[in-house]
């Protein structure tokens, strides 16, 4: 017999993270952020927790058949947590990542099973600045390798799983641990499933939540503001394209952050709170920040620690 705390394999942890508020970095401001711990998760990221699902639904659905190969682009995470997922459930994983996302994702990957494969950057793409032209690239190896191997193509940037995850789980998630008191949900804008899933989740038990995308000040897409540089440092999204999973309907405003703000907010919040957090998370904090600075005092904001620090020990993030 197993003990009932005790699990059969790790992707049963994935999921159920823990809730902190942010009283430090809040410091003399109005309003509070709760930051729910996202690379607590056994990949180090939210990422997890749609792998699991695209492949539990998958499989549902009889697309996805045993000793069959699983194939996604990834700049990372959701490969992370795809490989986690195959490998416990017997499957061959292959991730596809632009070489201009950090190494330790790579390694990881490998680490874990994965196949992974490495594509060139578009001429003139800095390493570790990842663009929607250098995704496209990405995009077609993906594609070919899906078609010669007669793979199940994961495709976080279609698949609806992506968006189950959260509005399932996540969002709820959120509601139960904050008692329903909260006025306000963000995210970056990666592949549009956090966002998505979490706004309607929250919506459904409250629709005057106020729902931020956050994107690179360089680098938007859904704001008025012409875009002056696709290449940035927060890496996992910013592409300046099309979400096919995010309703427009769901968005109350967007808020830009500059590569500057995302990298001495994450800092901070290793500094002042103890989080170890990647770009993306640094951004999300401060587009917060910036929320109870301005028309949002006093409210109480909701928003995810998208991945792990210990991902990004290879770029300039903690370079201090």
């Amino acid at each position: 017999m197993v003990r009932k705390d005790i699990f059969t394999s790790v992707v049963q942890v994935i999921g159920n993270t823990p809730m902190v508020e942010l009283s430090r970095i809040t410091e003399n401001l109005e309003g509070t952020i709760y930051a729910k711990l996202e690379y607590l998760n056994p990949g180090f990221s939210k990422k997890d927790r749609i792998g699991l699902e695209i492949i539990n639904e998958a499989e549902k659905e009889g697309i996805l058949t045993p000793g069959q190969t699983v194939v996604e682009l990834t700049s990372g995470n959701t490969g992370t947590g795809l490989a986690i997922v195959c490998g416990v459930k017997g499957y061959k994983f292959v991730a596809v990542m632009s070489k201009g996302n950090s190494l330790e994702r790579a390694r990881m990957m490998r680490a874990l099973g994965a196949e992974v494969v490495l594509v060139d950057q578009a001429p003139g793409s800095p390493i570790g600045q990842v663009s929607g032209e250098d995704l496209q690239k990405v995009e077609e190896v993906a594609q070919q390798i899906t078609k010669e191997r007669n793979a199940f193509r994961a495709d976080q940037f279609n698949h609806i799983g992506n968006v189950h995850a959260h509005e399932f789980r996540t969002g709820e998630e959120m509601w139960e641990q904050a008692n329903g008191d909260i006025d306000v949900f963000l995210d970056f804008a990666g592949s549009g499933g956090t966002f998505a899933g979490c706004a309607k989740a929250l919506k459904k038990h409250n629709e005057h939540i106020r729902c931020y995308l956050v994107e690179p000040d360089s680098a938007s897409f859904y704001s008025c503001k012409a875009s002056s540089n696709p290449n940035h440092k927060i890496q996992g999204g910013g592409y300046q394209m099309n979400l096919p999973l995010l309703d427009k309907k769901l968005i109350t405003d967007t808020i830009l952050i500059t590569d500057e703000e995302a990298t001495q907010t994450a800092r901070e919040l290793a500094k002042k709170e103890g989080i170890f957090a990647g770009f993306s998370s640094g951004a999300n904090i401060a587009a917060a920040l910036k929320l109870l600075q301005t028309k949002e005092k006093g409210a109480k904001i909701v928003l995810t620690i998208n991945d792990s620090g210990l991902k990004y020990l290879s770029t300039d993030l903690f370079d201090l």
